[in-house]
This record gives C-alpha cells, sequence and structure tokens, in this order.
C-alpha cells in the first residue's frame, strides 16, 4: 500500500499544475491500465456515466492489460483529481 501522505502530496502538485497550465473548464485525457476485465473496464466507465466523455480500449498484444483513455471535459482540477480518486479504488488499476 502507498504511503498517503506520498499520495497527498502527488495530488496537491497535480492540482497546481494542472491549475498553472490550464484554463478550466477544459478537455482532458485520463490515461488507465487496468488487467483485462470486462468488470474493470465498466467500472472505470460507471465513473464517468453522464459526462459526456468519450471511452477508448484497447487490449495488450497479450491480452492481459486493457489500456483505458477517457476525453472529457472537466470543470477544474479538483473535479480532475476526484476522478483519478475514484479510480484508484478499483483493484489493480494504474493511472498513467
Amino acid at each position: 500500500m502507498a504511503d498517503p501522505k506520498k499520495i497527498e502530496a502527488f495530488y496537491t502538485r497535480l492540482k497546481e499544475q494542472l491549475a498553472l497550465d490550464t484554463k478550466w473548464p477544459a478537455p482532458y485525457l485520463f490515461k488507465f491500465i487496468v488487467p483485462a476485465s470486462n468488470e474493470n473496464i465498466a467500472e472505470i466507465e460507471v465513473i464517468f456515466d453522464g459526462l459526456g466523455a468519450e471511452i477508448n480500449t484497447r487490449d495488450s498484444s497479450k491480452g492481459t492489460y486493457t489500456s483505458v483513455s477517457i476525453e472529457v471535459k472537466m470543470k477544474s482540477p479538483d473535479a480532475v483529481i476526484k476522478k483519478y480518486v475514484e479510480v484508484s479504488k478499483i483493484e489493480g488499476v494504474i493511472s498513467l
């Protein structure tokens, strides 16, 4: 399990960087890698449901993992971080 202080520091830096680099609301591209499972992908899709997100998936060459790219218009850096936190609760997910 990752150190909660390091996770908090990461999200604080991300929020600051997003606030400096982008005028909000703005489109944002989320990228995740998950163990290949329709359940994992469905869990991610539910998190972005109702936001008008464009979701694309691509299986790895061996079919072990699936990359999930999600482009969606987000309101603020806080909204982006909230989605990362929600997705991080899915077992085996890697945020890129």
